[in-house]
């Protein structure tokens, strides 16, 4: 197995300190969608980045998990950026964004169903017919339960990720905001998630933000809205550890911070801890792995 691998989102606002530090970042990724209509220049400043420290990238706006066809113009635009690029890998979210020539201008969660299934394997066949390499899929965060789904969420993405062969891309704090808002285990949850298919995960933050009141079931209750402008706390951690302890391949951990950065030193702290959780999880994971041979053998 190679190493597991932990680095940062890059933004404008984090560029300088992420090439002042070559020594703790392992890895870096850049937002696709960023460079859809980047002039060349633009792009050979990533590829002159990517030759300083591993790059990987990530789209935000494909809309694939619909029965609607994703977005033409969108796939052109990312087929020429990936052309250029020439990525280790990539990665998109099961999300829905737009249908009919309307942008709902978020990242939403589509009715979890055998249609939305389907519709996002069409999608992917449209993707890889136009850049050849699929996308690592990433789960998203979502405030309400989206109405009309027949299937869990954990068996939604395994009927996506089984359908199209395609790796996963896990976001704990996505995960862990998704178990609290509706009343799931954290660590029950992740372990109903395809596990065996993650190869890429990410890290952020959140803050608790008032129920909607058509929601609520009782005054002053809250949910966690995932905003990438905090710290990643702490169950998130254990969740990684959890995670590393299960997983069957290489990890590479993504800290994601859009805004109201800290202090450079605080997002490498944030870094080495997320070593020592991966770290950790890969002691317990071989420490199990050992005492069940040795038990075999016995």
């Amino acid at each position: 197995m190679a190493p597991d691998r932990v680095g940062l989102g890059w933004r404008p606002g984090l560029a300088a300190h992420i090439l002042s530090h070559p020594d703790r970042i392992d890895v870096v990724e850049v937002i696709l969608d960023d460079y859809f209509r980047a002039p060349a220049r633009a792009l050979r400043s990533v590829r002159t980045l990517a030759a300083q420290i591993p790059v990987l990238y990530h789209g935000v706006g494909l809309g694939l998990a619909s029965s609607h066809p994703v977005d033409k113009r969108r796939l052109e635009n990312l087929a020429r950026v990936l052309d250029i690029l020439s990525p280790e890998i990539w990665s998109e979210h099961l999300a829905f964004v737009r249908a009919g020539g309307r942008e709902i201008g978020h990242l939403a969660a589509p009715p979890r169903s055998e249609a939305t299934v389907n519709g996002a394997l069409e999608n992917l066949l449209r993707i890889r017919k136009a850049v050849s390499v699929l996308p690592a899929l990433e789960n998203i965060a979502t405030l309400i339960d989206p109405p009309g789904s027949k299937l869990s969420e954990p068996a939604w993405t395994q009927g996506i990720l089984e359908g199209s062969g395609c790796d996963m891309l896990l976001d704990l704090h996505n995960l862990y905001a998704n178990a609290l808002n509706f009343g799931q285990d954290p660590v029950v949850y992740l372990r109903t998630f395809p596990l065996e298919r993650v190869r890429l995960v990410h890290l952020s933050g959140g803050n608790w933000i008032p129920e909607p009141p058509a929601f609520a079931a009782h005054p002053g209750a809250r949910r966690l809205l995932d905003d990438h402008v905090h710290d990643v706390p702490d169950p998130v951690y254990a969740l990684l550890e959890l995670l590393a302890e299960k997983a069957e391949a290489s990890l590479t951990v993504i800290i994601e911070r859009d805004g109201e950065y800290p202090a450079f030193g605080i997002l490498l702290d944030q870094i080495d801890r997320a070593r020592a959780a991966l770290a950790r999880g890969r002691a317990l994971g071989r420490s199990f792995t050992g005492g069940r041979l040795e038990r075999a053998r016995a």
